[in-house]
């Protein structure tokens, strides 16, 4: 069903996310968890923060444009069914409706750090990892 879903560029129901999620920090000893692609539209927020009591830290959001995801994806060659353009251009529209409006939640809450993609690879990488380092860790 979750394969199904990817492929046709929707939204896995939350119920289903949010126990996937809960079992995997359950599991882990940590008591910080990077969450990559979540939550993808505003049910999905409000389900993980009511079921599991947790507000995040902060949002990071990767931010670039539709033509330079295109372009990364479809070069990517990982051989994922869903890195084709049509189920590309309906994952964007699905962000667009659904997974925009959280990071503006976010953004109002002062819990969004923007990290702009479209700049090269190694430019991207040393942003977001500016963003994980605190002000004590960093080199002198």
């Amino acid at each position: 069903m979750i394969q199904n879903m990817i492929k046709e560029g929707k939204i896995v129901p939350s119920e289903v996310t949010i126990k996937l999620l809960q079992r995997a920090m359950q599991e882990n000893n940590n008591d910080k968890f990077l969450i990559d692609g979540f939550p993808r539209n505003e049910e999905n927020r409000a389900a993980f923060e009511s079921v599991t009591g947790i507000e995040p830290e902060f949002v990071l959001f990767v931010d670039c444009s539709a033509e330079e995801m295109e372009r990364r994806l479809l070069s990517r060659n990982q051989g994922r069914e869903d890195d084709n353009i049509d189920t590309i251009r309906k994952r964007f529209k699905v962000y667009m409706e659904s997974s925009l409006p959280v990071i503006e939640y976010y953004n109002s809450k002062g819990k969004v750090r923007k990290i702009d993609a479209g700049k090269p690879i190694g430019e991207v990488f040393e942003a977001v990892k500016a963003v994980f380092t605190s002000p004590n860790d960093k080199e002198l």
